[in-house]
């Protein structure tokens, strides 16, 4: 028995990251349309300066999108932007941009 505790908790650890996230894509999509100003469209930006969100992990994009939002982290442009996020704006963004395929900006 305690040899397969390990085995399990291996097979856990690449699961999770698999599992649906909990926003909805479809939502993000829509609410994505102000962020896509310096994100990209496709959450590829167009600008070196800012990061790419597409396919980035969930639980990431939810923490810093929080983190922004809740003053944790400053940016003159990114907080104001995160000020009047909720929870389910959130987690929709985030599901949104980690749905999207990793592309190369520069094609």
């Amino acid at each position: 028995m305690n040899g397969k505790i390990p085995i399990l908790a291996a097979i856990l650890i690449f699961v999770l990251p698999a599992t649906a996230p909990a926003g909805d894509i479809e939502a993000g999509r829509e609410k994505s349309k102000t962020c896509a100003a310096c994100h990209g469209a496709v959450g590829i930006s167009p600008n070196t300066s800012w990061p790419n969100l597409a396919n980035q992990q969930v639980a990431y994009l939810v923490k810093q999108m929080k983190a922004f939002r809740d003053g944790e982290r400053s940016d003159p442009w990114m907080s104001p932007m995160a000020k009047s996020l909720t929870d389910e704006d959130i987690e929709d963004l985030a599901a949104f941009y980690n749905s999207l395929p990793v592309r190369d900006a520069y094609q």
